[in-house]
């Protein structure tokens, strides 16, 4: 299954990308796709799927885009 990944901000280093598609090695949730591309469990994230805010338990589809990003605020 191929998926799109962008990582935002400090994660670029950590995953070691920017963007680029990946092919998990099998059904995978969103959850699991953040420790597949190497984020740390304890870093904080938010992420979505194509545009929309998704849970770690949400099962990914072929051709998804997730984006995921470390929490911020500011404003």
């Amino acid at each position: 299954m191929k998926v799109t990944v962008k990582l935002i901000g400090p994660l670029i280093y950590e995953g070691g990308f920017s963007e680029k598609t990946l092919e998990l090695p099998g059904p995978m949730t969103a959850g699991e796709l953040s420790a597949f591309v190497k984020i740390n469990k304890k870093r904080p994230t938010i992420m979505t799927r194509n545009g929309k805010a998704v849970a770690p338990g949400d099962a990914l589809a072929e051709g998804d885009r997730v984006v995921i990003s470390h929490i911020y605020s500011g404003g």
